[in-house]
């Protein structure tokens, strides 16, 4: 059996596997509740396995790696964004989640915000599943886009074709199960990826050491400040490039749903605390293998000969492995892949019939129905998303960027606000993310974003027009509602 066979055999299985566990919960019988949001069913451990491998998806595994291996040492500084966000939002926010959505009986994001500013409800509630629609979308694109580049580089099969497969694996395992099925088959794919980060470095440390090449040499000669923990800069140019690696930081802070309904699906403060534990475990070996993947890629090849960097890994896995241990690894990286893509579609599908049919249209569905809805809805997600992957050509790392800024930035202020501000009010709801969308547009389409990272500018711009207006416009107190009322009628 030659090496491709053995490749294409292993993820074979390996989808089979992810299509067994779909199957298996899509025959249990489902309310929207559970479709939508697992019911409060799941065990914390696997939900800390779903949030961080939907977090970390195409982008760490191919868009961080290639970053790294173009940047060298400097990258470091998007891991201590990335991992102080991830610490704060499981430490201090993931409880928080659990708790609002017992109190208030929501599904999603948007409908969480809508329910705490009912003056403002309907309008928060679809100008927020508008801004998650919008970025999304092409954020789904991304995660099919990267598809393509790991198929093209493993089996020099086009990219058409691998993005065309993985598309309707991605939407068939969303349609079976809804969230339940979704979180358990990130759980299986969440260990694909670690496997992949954590074998390749080990292996690229050995062939290092074997070849007697030294690693401080290639980061020197590499150019662009390889070699330098400060990218080869220093003074205000180092302050920007550290701050503009940290900027991750503010998409962790609440505001992205597909890693929040997460934390509003845990069971009880004992889940809460286990799935704490697990997702920061899971961070700091993923994190820093996909580091060290990239700083070992630097001295073993020359990133002049590659069309595309973001494929790094794919390569070193091909170049360091024996096919049966590849085609494992090469099926964590589309693992990456599908988890994230399959939270995103039941993101939309959740907007869609909870926020604007259900609650935003007040249409009146049996749970069956609303079950059906959603499903029509993944459905056509997904097909949204592969037309973006078969028209768009941006790199993953930055469209990732992108939707990190427009969604994580513009929602996390107001999620941050609504908890800890008591003078917030549904007017600074609207500002914060109408100024967050249209600011991350802007930003992202002028010359200032090389300058500093939306990642920042949209969650400051969206934090100060959610202050200015909720003190323009406070809240009304419900006595003062009812007094009003009471006055009105009389």
């Amino acid at each position: 059996m030659n090496s491709n066979t053995i490749l294409i055999v292993e993820l074979v299985l390996y989808f089979l596997v992810v299509f067994g566990v779909g199957f298996y919960f899509s025959r249990k019988k489902m309310t929207q509740s559970d479709f939508l949001l697992g019911g409060k069913k799941l065990p914390g451990w696997a939900l800390a396995f779903s949030e961080r491998a939907t977090g970390e998806s195409s982008w760490l595994l191919l868009g961080f790696t290639g970053f790294v291996f173009v940047n060298g040492l400097s990258s470091i500084w998007v891991i201590a964004g990335m991992g102080l966000g991830i610490i704060f939002s499981w430490l201090f926010l993931a409880r928080r989640f659990m708790e609002e959505t017992d109190k208030y009986k929501v599904l999603t994001l948007p409908d969480y915000l809508a329910v705490r500013f009912p003056v403002h409800g309907n309008r928060i509630r679809y100008l927020a599943t508008g801004l998650i629609l919008v970025f999304f979308t092409f954020y789904l694109g991304a995660q099919l886009a990267g598809v393509g580049k790991t198929l093209l580089t493993t089996f020099n099969l086009n990219p058409i074709t691998g993005i065309l497969l993985c598309a309707a694996a991605i939407i068939l395992i969303a349609f079976l199960g809804g969230f339940i099925s979704v979180v358990w088959t990130d759980m299986v794919q969440s260990i694909m990826m670690l496997l992949a980060l954590g074998v390749i470095p080990i292996l690229a440390f050995i062939q290092i050491s074997t070849n007697d090449i030294s690693l401080t040499n290639a980061l020197s000669t590499a150019g662009n400040g390889a070699g330098s923990w400060t990218g080869g800069v220093t003074g205000f140019a180092f302050a920007l490039l550290f701050f503009n690696n940290f900027t991750w930081f503010f998409g962790y802070l609440g505001g992205q749903p597909q890693l929040s309904s997460r934390f509003m699906a845990l069971k009880n403060s004992k889940e809460a605390k286990v799935a704490s534990y697990t997702a920061i475990t899971w961070m700091l070996i993923a994190f820093f293998g996909a580091f060290f993947i990239g700083i070992t890629g630097i001295a073993l090849y020359n990133s002049a000969d590659f069309a595309d960097v973001e494929t790094i890994l794919p390569t070193m896995i091909l170049d360091l492995t024996p096919p049966w241990i590849a085609g494992i690894l090469l099926s964590g990286i589309l693992a990456a892949m599908i988890t994230t893509a399959n939270s995103q579609i039941m993101v939309i599908a959740s907007s869609v019939s909870e926020d604007i049919m259900h609650k935003g249209l007040k249409m009146n569905l049996s749970e069956k129905n609303w079950v059906t809805v959603s499903r029509i809805v993944v459905v056509g997600a997904g097909l949204l998303g592969l037309t973006i992957a078969l028209t768009s050509e941006s790199l993953v790392y930055s469209v990732v960027s992108w939707a990190w800024a427009g969604i994580g930035s513009t929602l996390s202020p107001a999620i941050l606000m609504t908890f800890f501000w008591k003078r917030y009010s549904g007017a600074g709801v609207l500002a914060t993310i109408l100024s967050g969308f249209i600011g991350t547009l802007i930003w992202i389409n002028s010359p200032l974003e090389e300058l500093i990272s939306s990642r920042f500018t949209t969650f400051f711009i969206a934090t100060a027009f959610g202050i200015i207006f909720s003190l323009l416009y406070p809240e009304k107190k419900q006595e003062q509602k009812d007094e009003e009322l009471v006055e009105s009628v009389n």
